[in-house]
């Protein structure tokens, strides 16, 4: 399809000469006799460049491109004036104005035709580029509508009401990042005097982590094989661990996974776990300083490479112990701070009396305060569990 110029002259002999050249270039020439017949045909056949006089009756060439400019579907045409004015200070106002080139009557026909194909392949890839813009815009409405039901699968994932226990007290927070991320836990009843719980926090972010979460989430659900063997026999965690990094070997998803795997004993008043290259939860004793539940193995996905080594703790009563994923300490402030571990642990000695859900709000207030206002860079998962005695 020939691309339309539409030439605005109220000279009839220059209408026809420039109508003439510019049609046998191969284009499709529409021409108007004065400054509003102009305006009322390139509102009419959306030209894909104007050639302009500026020296007409009535309104003149630089009132054209003026109204030309303040209209959506006008502005992006490209306008070339057309004047027996000479002066440069003719040529800046139009330039000024919006005009994209100037050519000085009489003009020379292959210059003239040069700088009309070179405005109109400009005006081309003006157009592509404004077309690929609006298709990215369109995919990236649609991944922002895929990152949002994502993360509301993942959020749906966590658990809307921790077990209910006389020997435990347990709270929870879970601060979103902007970029969906696969942090998730869950705390759940066993028998009548045990509880398991897990953290765990997927690689990267975005759909893919999501889907990765959903699906060890299901793997960790109590009924799914890997947790209860038989009514009175329960996995360990180190065997819980071991039968994920089988099951969830990197080249499956492209995805590794760090997790903490414990279970609360009642009746015993002890903790084991086992961890997977997570940040080591916090034992926190009224009397004596913090502790680091630091054993275990490496990340789930390397195969089975090191087996994963468990730890038993004795409780006593008024001990808490907080997980949380590595969103708290790797958060960072305005100026590319780290939160940082120690920053952590020392909040934590400080709490440490207060009842778990008090602790759970002073420690999002810390975060709060130490961001201003940003947006963490990655979801940020705590978990607090208090031993009341048994």
């Amino acid at each position: 399809m020939a691309e339309r110029i539409l030439v605005i002259d109220d000279s009839d002999d220059s209408r026809e000469l420039i109508g003439r050249f510019l049609d046998r270039a191969g284009y499709e020439v529409t021409a108007a006799t004065d400054g509003q017949d102009g305006l009322t045909k390139a509102f009419a056949t959306d030209p894909d460049l104007i050639l302009l006089d500026i020296m007409m009756p009535g309104m003149d060439g630089y009132e054209v491109c003026e109204t030309l400019e303040k209209e959506a579907r006008t502005r992006d045409i490209p306008v070339i004036f057309l004047s027996a004015l000479g002066e440069s200070r003719d040529k800046i106002r139009g330039l000024e104005i919006g005009g994209a080139d100037y050519i000085t009557k009489p003009f020379d026909r292959g210059e003239a035709l040069a700088r009309v194909r070179s405005h109109l392949k400009i005006r081309r890839l003006t157009k592509e580029v404004m077309a690929a813009n609006r298709e990215l815009v369109e995919k990236q409405q649609r991944l922002d509508e895929d990152l949002q039901a994502a993360a509301g699968i993942q959020q749906s994932l966590l658990p809307k009401l921790l077990p209910t226990t006389t020997a435990f007290d347990m709270a929870w927070k879970y601060i979103p990042s902007e970029a969906i991320g696969g942090d998730i836990f869950n705390v759940f009843p066993l028998d009548g005097e045990r509880l398991a719980f897990y953290m765990l926090d997927v690689s990267g972010h975005g759909v893919p982590s999501a889907l990765v979460t959903v699906s060890v989430s299901q793997s960790l659900q109590p009924l799914s094989g890997r947790i209860i063997k038989n009514k009175n026999t329960f996995a360990s965690p180190g065997e819980v661990l071991t039968a994920l990094d089988q099951e969830y070997p990197i080249e499956r998803f492209d995805k590794y996974f760090t997790m903490v795997y414990g279970i609360l004993d009642a009746g015993e008043g002890v903790l084991t776990y086992s961890s997977a290259g997570h940040p080591p939860p916090v034992l926190l004793h009224e009397e004596a300083p913090y502790g680091l539940l630091d054993k275990g193995g490496p990340i789930i996905g390397l195969g089975g490479s090191v087996p994963f080594e468990e730890e038993t703790v004795s409780l006593t009563e008024g001990d808490k112990v907080i997980l949380y994923t590595d969103g708290v300490s790797e958060c960072q402030d305005a100026q590319g701070a780290f939160y940082g571990e120690q920053r952590f642990y020392q909040l934590l000695e400080n709490l440490k009396k207060k009842p778990i859900a008090v602790m759970m709000e002073e420690i999002v207030k810390d975060i709060g305060a130490f961001l201003s206002g940003l947006q963490p860079q990655d979801d940020i998962t705590l978990l607090g569990i208090e031993y009341r005695g048994g």
